[in-house]
């Protein structure tokens, strides 16, 4: 049984996008909480449901997973 997830208003594809395009200039793994919005790094760019240090829910997605299944997104 798939659900829907929910993004916190803050998780734009501008901002994902955004990312993802500072990413290919750095080391940086980029990942977002999509319950809190609060910014992780250091996740592999296909994480799922990981942890947040911010609120403590697994929600934290990398990017590029977020490009995938971010609405709003062309791929």
């Amino acid at each position: 049984m798939k659900y829907k997830l929910e993004f916190h208003p803050s998780i734009t594809p501008e901002r994902v996008m955004e990312a993802l395009e500072d990413h290919e200039l750095s080391l940086d793994n980029p990942g977002f909480c999509i319950s809190c919005g609060d910014d992780a790094e250091g996740y592999e760019p296909d994480a799922e449901y990981c942890e947040c240090e911010n609120c403590g829910l697994p929600s934290v997605f990398g990017a590029m997973q977020l490009a995938l299944i971010l609405p709003g997104i062309t791929r």
